[in-house]
């Protein structure tokens, strides 16, 4: 199995798209794809942009669930690659569904 793949979404998004099997976020029509971290990216994407955010979790993907290629690319320039998919995503190829949670500090930890 390749690495998996990890999504930070609210429980509230992810119920829905579970119902209908297809999971297509904002991202995929304001920018043309879905974002998604390796395991080592997770906490530190969850502070950076979901920072005050309130109710987290991290869905993992099997990426050999997803028909649509995988592309790890850094489209920000920011030195860093990060996977992204150009369609929607299966429910089907989620494999785990994780809390995320904060430490003392109040920081996402994973």
């Amino acid at each position: 199995m390749t690495e998996p793949l990890f999504h930070i979404v609210a429980p509230a998004v992810w119920a829905p798209a579970v119902e209908v099997g297809r999971y297509e976020p904002p991202s995929l029509a304001e920018q043309g794809f879905v974002h998604f971290s390796w395991r080592h990216q997770v906490a530190r994407t969850a502070n950076l942009i979901y920072h005050d955010e309130t109710d987290l979790i991290v869905v993992e993907f099997d990426p050999a669930g997803i028909p649509d290629p995988v592309v790890t690319e850094d489209l920000y320039d920011a030195g860093e690659e990060f996977p992204h998919v150009y369609a929607a995503v299966p429910t089907a190829a989620a494999t785990a569904v994780h809390p995320l949670v904060r430490d003392d500090r109040g920081d996402w930890v994973f």
